[in-house]
């Protein structure tokens, strides 16, 4: 995603500033502009913002209609809006329990357990582990009240503190009527990331299908990823992060863009290094000559400086896949495999039923928007079982990208890492993904997710992506969220939440809205940062929230305190016209000269961004004024360079940038980040926002040097400019 320099915003929860009369979409009538403010108010729809210009913005009443629509509320009329108003102060009464029940370690809390007044009731607490307890009813003095013809009574039970770690369970039960819903027990604080106050750390940051070896096939891979991780290591890096690996479309055409996938939850195939699967010494000798010809096609592509195309090397590879899954897995093997798709469940069965599916249909088929064609269906049912062959197929795909995923972070760790690979979680997936498909009752429909305009966006983002609903993901009992993350993080020693603030509140577009008519959502940020705070905890992970952008001042002091590392970017760290000091940024974060929506650090210093964007037509002003701006700002940086001593008169771009990399470690920030490109002199960016890739080649640039030639990972161990930044890090960071 693309996401500018910090600005704090400040919430308003005042009554939106807005013109009553307004016309609500598709109703003649007026609409009360303080009872629709008061509705949106209580399901969380922002009805202003602060933007990027200072200014306070109203969101127009059309589309907080359409929000509101979006979480199943019709308010197309102040008589729907009193109606709705008296079902949102209804709807706790409505539930004999919560939706779900997050508490944090050693706190107590008090469930409310709506019954008819009058009888009697109790709670249960029932541990992972099976124990269970009983718990305490308290004094509860709020009157009984009228719901939907039933007197409806209030009771109050104290969940204990000291409650272990976990997902445990919560059952009412009275006159008969039982209810369930899920208590999470989650880390008052992330405690991962101490080992990193006590001894600072560094990696590399890669976009790891940009670099390739001489054994890839046109592609950066798995294997690359454990060697890359392996050079890394020896040079005193704690961690490799790297861009999402989650799964794209299951053929080709596949999506270019990482942060548009089908799936968050499982991995993309393509990564996969054919040789590292062990079946391949068993395949007979004709196969065996099929999969060197497929290697062939693609295999002079790791050389190719230019551009990345995927499609060509996806459709070598599952044909080389296709041979392999052929082979019959030996007793030991077949057992693993067992294993692996009885932990992953139903939600690895209902992946690769899409992606069997999928295989058939384009993502504009009407089968999609089939409200008969969704798992548990009669129709789909029936598909199961025709297409079994293929479902078989792609869960034995995420099985083989499993072990090598975890053949990678074994070889980081191995090389010294304390962290090893650290993964990127991409905000969303697709509209037309796996996931709208699969988990379609814990997304919001009729919106897609983005971002209100800013500096480098004024027309908004609008990425293409549902959003999750927030009650109907609570009443699932955040079960998606939890799959999907123990997945990630299941052979990862940390994971790079992209737009964490995501976690807080999402900017919702209605459908057929322009990006900057949209709205923020606000999420139960409680709920969901602990949720992911458990995750981490249980996998032994470091969780660094990727926190730039637009963003409520209280939210980076509320991540830190609950253990969660931020991010800082060299370039927009300012103390007003001038550079931030170092020792000023925070300790609780990740800090990087760059990031990968600019251009490597070689090709910022030259202004190279400023003439692209300005050849794309995406400057409101002259190349001249904008170049003179960045010129201005570079030499500020530069001054602060010489004061310190890190720069000396006769220094070469390559010098210039390890004084930056010097520079930055004089920062508290208990990670240093180093991006790869930066260390072999590449210029381009591998994203430019404002574009698509029909007009810049977003996500397919290979990995290349000063002069343009491609590097692979054979050559970095003799690389001289390699060499030398990653042991300016090292050095500085250890001083």
């Amino acid at each position: 995603m693309t996401y500018t320099p910090t600005q704090q915003d400040t919430p308003r929860h005042d009554a939106a500033r807005q013109d009553t009369g307004s016309q609500a979409p598709g109703d003649a009538s007026e609409i009360n502009g303080e009872l629709l403010q008061r509705l949106a108010d209580a399901h969380g729809v922002g009805t202003s913002f602060h933007g990027w210009d200072g200014l306070q913005h109203d969101v127009s009443p059309r589309t907080l209609v359409q929000v509101l629509a979006a979480l199943g509320v019709a308010a197309d009329s102040n008589e729907q809006i009193e109606a709705a108003l008296v079902d949102v102060e209804l709807a706790p009464w409505r539930r004999m329990l919560p939706p779900a029940v997050v508490l944090q370690e050693g706190s107590a809390t008090a469930v409310h357990v709506h019954v008819r007044d009058g009888s009697s009731v109790s709670l249960t607490i029932t541990l992972e582990d099976g124990t269970e307890l009983a718990a305490v009813q308290q004094e509860d003095w709020a009157p009984a009240r009228d719901v939907d013809g039933v007197r409806t009574g209030q009771a109050a039970f104290e969940i204990p503190a000291g409650l272990p770690l976990g997902y445990h369970s919560l059952t009412a039960e009275s006159d008969g009527v039982l209810a369930t819903t899920v208590l999470a027990v989650v880390p008052a604080k992330l405690q991962t990331a101490a080992q990193l106050e006590e001894r600072r750390g560094w990696g590399i940051a890669t976009q790891l299908y940009s670099v390739r070896s001489k054994r890839s096939w046109g592609i950066g891979d798995f294997a690359d990823l454990a060697d890359l991780a392996a050079l890394a290591g020896a040079r005193g890096a704690d961690y490799v992060l790297v861009n999402p690996l989650h799964a794209a479309d299951p053929v080709p055409p596949i999506q270019a863009s990482p942060y548009s996938p089908s799936t968050r939850r499982f991995f993309n195939p393509i990564y996969i290094r054919i040789e590292e699967i062990p079946e391949l010494a068993y395949v007979k000798p004709r196969k065996r000559a099929a999969v060197d010809r497929l290697l062939d096609q693609v295999h002079a592509l790791n050389k190719n400086p230019d551009r990345l195309d995927r499609d060509p090397i996806f459709s070598a590879k599952l044909a080389a896949l296709e041979l392999l899954h052929s082979v019959r897995l030996s007793p030991a093997r077949q057992r693993a495999f067992d294993e692996f798709c009885r932990e992953a469940g139903s939600g690895l069965d209902d992946f690769a039923l899409w992606c069997a599916i999928r295989e058939d249909h384009a993502a504009e088929d009407p089968i999609w928007q089939d409200p008969e064609v969704v798992a548990g269906s009669a129709r789909v049912e029936s598909m199961r079982q025709a297409l079994a062959g293929r479902i078989a197929f792609h869960r034995w795909l995420q099985w083989i990208c499993d072990q090598q995923l975890e053949s990678a972070q074994a070889a980081a760790r191995r090389s010294g890492m304390r962290l090893g690979v650290v993964h990127d979680l991409a905000v969303g997936a697709d509209l037309s993904s796996a996931d709208a498909w699969n988990l379609r009752d814990s997304f919001a429909h009729g919106v897609s997710v983005g971002a209100p305009p800013d500096m480098y966006n004024q027309l908004g983002q609008n990425w293409n992506q549902p959003p999750w609903h927030p009650v109907r993901l609570a009443e699932a009992g955040y079960a998606p969220l939890r799959a999907m993350l123990s997945t990630v993080l299941r052979h990862a020693g940390g994971i790079r939440v992209d737009h964490i603030l995501g976690l807080f509140r999402l900017w919702w577009i209605p459908a057929g809205n322009s990006a900057s008519d949209g709205a923020y959502v606000r999420y139960d940020h409680e709920a969901l940062i602990g949720i992911l705070a458990l995750e981490a905890h249980r996998a032994g992970a470091v969780v660094i929230g990727e926190d730039l952008g637009v963003f409520e001042p209280w939210v980076r002091d509320y991540l830190a305190a609950r253990g969660i590392l931020g991010t800082s970017i060299l370039w927009f760290e300012n103390d007003g016209d001038a550079p931030l000091a170092p020792e000023r940024y925070r300790t609780q974060a990740l800090a990087s000269v760059n990031t990968h929506d600019l251009p490597p650090t070689a090709g910022y210093l030259a202004g190279d961004h400023v003439d692209l964007r300005g050849e794309l037509g995406l400057l409101e002003r002259s190349v001249a004024e904008e170049r003179a701006e960045h010129e201005a700002s570079l030499e500020k940086m530069m001054d602060m360079l010489r004061e310190r001593g890190l720069l000396t008169p006769d220094a070469g771009e390559a010098e210039v940038i390890q004084a930056l990399h010097r520079l930055l470690a004089q920062a508290p920030s208990v990670l240093l980040g180093v991006a790869l490109v930066d260390a072999v002199g590449e210029r381009r960016v591998q994203n430019q926002p404002g574009t698509t890739s029909e007009v810049y080649p977003n996500w397919q640039v290979p990995l290349a040097d000063e002069n343009g030639r491609a590097v692979l990972i054979d050559d970095l161990h003799a690389n001289p400019r390699f060499n030398a930044l990653l042991a300016a890090v090292d050095e500085a960071v250890r001083k």
